[in-house]
């Protein structure tokens, strides 16, 4: 009989759990103990028998309501197997989120699909590009777009340097983009900050520069990285770097260099047009994950916690 338990930070074997997402078939780099210890300090979980199956629950409290949501730099999680999963199974899982957690928004993995009868879920899309042949031949599968990009790229005369300091993309991308990103405070920055420099510690990271003829930095880029794939986690880019298309320039010397191999680039989404446009332009395929949201509230409850909201 299937026996699955919620169990409090405190009572994870945090050992147990990352031999489980290690040999799961659907393990991936946010669902390691010490990258969510980062991004959700005092998650909680699911767990299956002897840690078969596990499903981390990012649980937080606001305005007296316990909801579960999608922590900042963790596209998926879900329920990770190092066997079978169904969606019944995932529906078991679903099942077993305490009552006490009311208000449910999280992203699951591309394998835990629940029965969608019982709990529909929305539909995100991702881009993967499989780096198995060599490079030769996924250079050109690159739509014409993105040839004509890397040809401006040459034009600039750009370099690449691999292992620059991480803080510089940070502070990059929070002088450009990060200036029209509002909902971005001084927390998430040192979040972000902290998960790199612990992933290139522990060598599951990896950074990327382009520098112009003046040797100053115009786009640079972070993957996540392990045997089986490398993750875009997170790139900034200024003017110039846009201009003399830097990122595109980037993006196919990291594709050169691990191909051929058995590994996958995950681009990290997008819903958005011109991003799902952008990585779809190097051939990369888009694939689904599943966002489930479910509200048990009651409705004068519902209603207060919209007000809360509104009012904060």
């Amino acid at each position: 009989m299937i026996k699955i338990r919620y169990l409090t930070n405190e009572e994870i074997n945090k050992k147990k759990w990352d031999a489980c997402i290690t040999h799961a078939f659907n393990g991936n780099a946010y669902a390691y103990s010490w990258y969510l210890d980062i991004i959700h300090p005092n998650w909680s979980a699911l767990v299956e028998d002897d840690y078969i199956r596990v499903m981390p629950l990012p649980i937080k409290q606001k305005y007296q309501v316990t909801y579960c949501y999608q922590p900042y730099f963790a596209q998926q999680l879900g329920v990770f197997s190092v066997s079978l999963l169904t969606p019944d199974i995932v529906t078991g899982f679903i099942n077993k989120i305490p009552a006490f957690v009311k208000v449910i928004d999280m992203n699951l993995n591309s394998y835990s699909i629940p029965d969608v009868q019982k709990y529909p879920v929305l539909n995100s899309d991702n881009y993967m590009l499989d780096l198995i042949n060599e490079y030769p031949r996924l250079q050109a599968k690159y739509r014409s777009n993105t040839k004509r990009n890397l040809r401006t790229a040459e034009k600039s005369k750009l370099t690449l340097m691999k292992g620059m300091g991480h803080e510089d993309i940070i502070a990059l991308f929070r002088n450009h983009r990060g200036k029209g990103m509002t909902k971005w405070r001084d927390e998430h920055y040192q979040t972000l900050s902290r998960l790199m420099y612990t992933a290139i510690y522990q060598g599951q990271g990896v950074t990327y520069g382009v520098f112009n003829e003046q040797n100053t930095l115009v786009s640079g880029a972070f993957f996540l990285k392990n045997s089986q794939k490398l993750i875009f986690l997170f790139s900034g880019t200024n003017a110039e770097g846009r201009t003399t298309s830097a990122l595109t320039y980037l993006i196919d010397a990291v594709i050169k260099e691990h191909s051929p191999g058995k590994m996958i680039l995950d681009f990290e989404g997008s819903n958005n047009a011109n991003l799902a446009r952008f990585y779809a332009g190097f051939d990369a395929k888009k694939t689904l994950y599943y966002r489930l949201k479910m509200n048990r509230l009651s409705p004068v409850g519902n209603l207060l916690f919209k007000v809360a909201a509104m009012l904060k």
